[in-house]
């Protein structure tokens, strides 16, 4: 027992289950969707940037010719950079140079030697995988000649430079969806779990024998309003089932005691001598008569047993159905006294082949014959129909049994297929274990087939067994 409780893993709640793996997912996810963002708009950011730089140096070219068409450089060209960079909000680690045709440094911002121009333009222009700058170029030209060109030069870390305001901006809103995303499962997982921890209370009530479970039915979601109501009647169920079983159990003790205790007696009146000769005979002639009847009881029992355990096989040959039925109505006719009138057969004149048991079909026709007749209407004799005919395009027979007997009432008709139950009028006067139907339907269910009651009233009732066609 120590051991079996050490391997068993350790069970968590559906509302930790979901919420914690729902945040994990949920935060992995905008994480991700996150970062690609960032990276976009790097790159849009760099993009722009690049255009609007493009834009300034091609400006600085065009206000750097003169009338005459020759380069000048503006006195007032520092107070234009430093302004559009306020405007465009370029970086203060930008560089503006200008060159001639023969690339010499005219101009530049910030102060330059040669050669620190030469190190900056090789690293720009030359290398385009250089990590440091990226440059915008326009030329200087007057009349379609060249006389110059203008580079302006932007860090690669200041292009894809995103400002704080907007990193804390995404960065609360990535947190707030991230809560938003656990809250919903959160609020969603708990609705989910209350009526199932509802419905597991009740299965513990339940497995401790108290089936008066109430459960809230006014669920607005479908499904759990239909959970709810289909355990409650589950447990309906299970108590009409219990409290049946124990009156079904008492009734079958009492049906196998009966006969015990007849023999008992009748046999203990003859060894002692109470009953002598023709009556002693008599008395072990209703013993024997009472040996058969609990062994037919022990029989239909283990036969039930079998059935609903799937032990007894059932054939599924190919049967001409009418020479079939003829032959079981003859058979059982010849059991009977005369206050049964011989049964009305009504048979199709072609020729009817069924996929089933022969034997089977036998047992489930002459259970619903003797039923007729234990059914019978004291103020007149019991007359029966037995009708074959074929179910138009279900590839299916039906063989229905009729009588004019008593009939079934309503409150029992939706018992009367259920294991032991007898209604109020056979358990007064007939003998059984209540076995007869309900082992006839598992029969014909066997068979792929089925057994129904299809009218029942005063004048009789009428039981249907439907059994495949053979082709």
């Amino acid at each position: 027992m120590d051991n079996l409780k050490k391997s068993s893993p350790k069970r968590t709640s559906i509302l930790s289950y979901w919420t914690i793996r729902y945040l994990l997912i949920i935060s992995v996810g905008l994480l991700l969707t996150a970062l690609t963002t960032f990276w976009w708009i790097q790159q849009e950011a760099m993009s722009n940037r690049m255009q609007t730089t493009g834009l300034l140096a091609q400006e600085i070219a065009d206000r750097s010719v003169n009338r005459e068409g020759s380069i000048e450089i503006s006195q007032n060209l520092g107070m234009l950079i430093e302004d559009r960079k306020r405007f465009f909000k370029l970086t203060v680690e930008m560089c503006v140079i200008i060159t001639d045709q023969q690339d010499q440094m005219l101009y530049s911002m910030p102060p330059l030697t040669e050669d620190e121009m030469r190190h900056k333009l090789n690293d720009s222009l030359n290398d385009s995988r250089s990590p440091e700058f990226k440059a915008a170029v326009a030329s200087i030209q007057s009349d379609g000649e060249t006389l110059g060109q203008v580079i302006v030069l932007q860090s690669k870390k200041s292009l894809r430079h995103i400002p704080q305001e907007e990193i804390i901006f995404f960065s609360v809103l990535l947190l707030f969806l991230i809560i938003l995303s656990w809250l919903t499962i959160y609020l969603l997982s708990r609705k989910l779990a209350k009526p199932i921890q509802k419905v597991a209370k009740a299965a513990a009530q339940i497995s401790h024998g108290r089936y008066d479970i109430v459960l809230d039915k006014d669920a607005k979601e479908r499904e759990i309003h239909e959970l709810m109501l289909s355990f409650e009647e589950m447990a309906g169920k299970l108590q009409q089932f219990e409290q049946s079983r124990a009156v079904m159990l008492a009734g079958v003790s009492h049906e196998l005691k009966t006969p015990v205790t007849s023999i008992k007696g009748l046999i203990h009146a003859v060894r002692e001598g109470v009953v002598e000769d023709d009556e002693a005979v008599e008395f072990l002639d209703i013993a024997l008569q009472e040996a058969g009847r609990l062994q037919r009881m022990v029989a239909d029992l283990l036969d039930y047993n079998a059935l609903t355990a799937g032990i007894v096989s059932v054939r599924h040959d190919r049967l001409d159905a009418v020479p079939l039925l003829s032959e079981i109505v003859y058979q059982w006719k010849l059991t009977q006294a005369d206050e049964v009138a011989e049964p009305m057969l009504h048979m199709p004149r072609t020729p009817l082949f069924l996929c089933g048991d022969p034997l089977r079909i036998q047992q489930i026709i002459v259970n619903l014959l003797n039923n007729s007749v234990q059914a019978k209407a004291p103020d007149r004799m019991v007359q029966l129909t037995v009708e074959l005919l074929e179910q138009q395009g279900h590839g299916m027979a039906e063989i229905r049994v009729q009588d004019n007997g008593l009939g079934i009432s309503s409150n029992h008709s939706e018992y009367v297929f259920e294991a032991f139950f007898r209604g109020s009028d056979k358990q007064s006067t007939l003998r059984g274990l209540g076995l007869g139907l309900t082992f006839s339907r598992l029969l014909a269910e066997s068979m792929n087939g089925s057994l129904v009651l299809e009218e029942h009233s005063e004048e009789g009732c009428t039981f249907v067994l439907s059994l495949p066609l053979d082709h």
